[in-house]
C-alpha cells in the first residue's frame, strides 16, 4: 500500500497534532467522527484527551460498537496517553460507567503519573524504533499494571520515581503509548505505526 488513509479519532484531544505528525509520515490523515468516516480508513489512531469524554462522545456518535468490530476484524490501532486507556481491556481508577474498545489485554491505571502540575518529560527506549532514546512527553498519564500473554512490552521509564512502569506495549496491530510522540516533533512512532497499517494491508 503506497499511500494509506489513517484516521484520527476526532471527539476530543489533541486531533490536529496527531494528523500533522500522520501527514509528514507519507499517509493521508482524515478526521473519524462517524461511522462512515470509519469505514474509509486503513487505521486509526486514538489521541490524548480525556479518557471519560472520548468514551462517552464514543457513544453519542455511535463510534463505540464500530470501532469494537474494526479492532476485532484487524484494523491497525494507535493510542497515546488517553488512546492507550480507551485500548485497554481494563481501566483503574476510572469511572464506574467508563467504556472503552476493549483492544489490548491489559490493565492501566488512569493518571498514574499524578496530576497536570506532575506532568514531566523522559527518555524512553522503544523495541522495534531504531535510533536514540524517545524523549517522551507525560501528561496526566497512565501507565500500564498488567499485561496479557499475547502483548508485547516495547518501553519502559528508566529513570526517576516510575522507573520500570511499562509505558508502550504492542499487540498484533495495536500500538500504545503513554505519552504523546506527537508534541515532539519526532516522527518515529508514528512512521512505525504506518509500517504496521502498511503490514496489515
Amino acid at each position: 500500500m503506497a499511500r494509506p488513509t489513517i484516521g484520527v479519532l476526532a471527539l476530543q484531544g489533541d486531533v490536529r497534532e496527531h494528523a500533522n505528525a500522520l501527514a509528514e509520515s507519507g499517509v493521508t490523515a482524515r478526521p473519524v467522527r462517524r461511522p462512515e468516516e470509519l469505514d474509509q480508513v486503513d487505521g486509526l489512531v486514538i489521541p490524548g484527551g480525556e479518557s471519560t469524554t472520548m468514551s462517552k462522545l464514543a457513544d453519542v456518535f455511535g463510534l463505540a460498537d464500530p470501532i469494537r468490530k474494526r479492532i476485532a476484524d484487524g484494523m491497525p490501532v494507535y493510542g497515546s496517553c488517553a488512546g492507550m486507556i480507551m485500548l485497554a481491556t481494563e481501566v483503574l481508577d476510572g469511572r464506574p460507567d467508563q467504556r472503552g474498545f476493549d483492544g489490548i489485554e491489559m490493565t492501566v491505571r488512569r493518571n498514574a503519573f499524578g496530576r497536570q502540575v506532575d506532568s514531566f518529560e523522559a527518555p524512553v527506549e522503544i523495541t522495534g524504533v531504531p535510533g536514540p532514546a524517545f524523549h517522551a512527553v507525560f501528561i496526566r498519564a497512565p501507565w500500564v499494571e498488567r499485561v496479557g500473554d499475547g502483548v508485547e512490552v516495547l518501553g519502559r521509564v528508566t529513570d526517576g520515581p516510575a522507573d520500570g512502569r511499562v509505558v508502550a506495549v504492542r499487540q498484533g496491530n495495536l500500538l500504545a503509548t503513554a505519552f504523546h510522540p506527537e508534541l515532539t516533533g519526532d516522527l518515529r512512532v508514528h512512521r512505525y505505526f504506518v509500517d504496521v497499517v502498511r503490514a496489515a494491508a
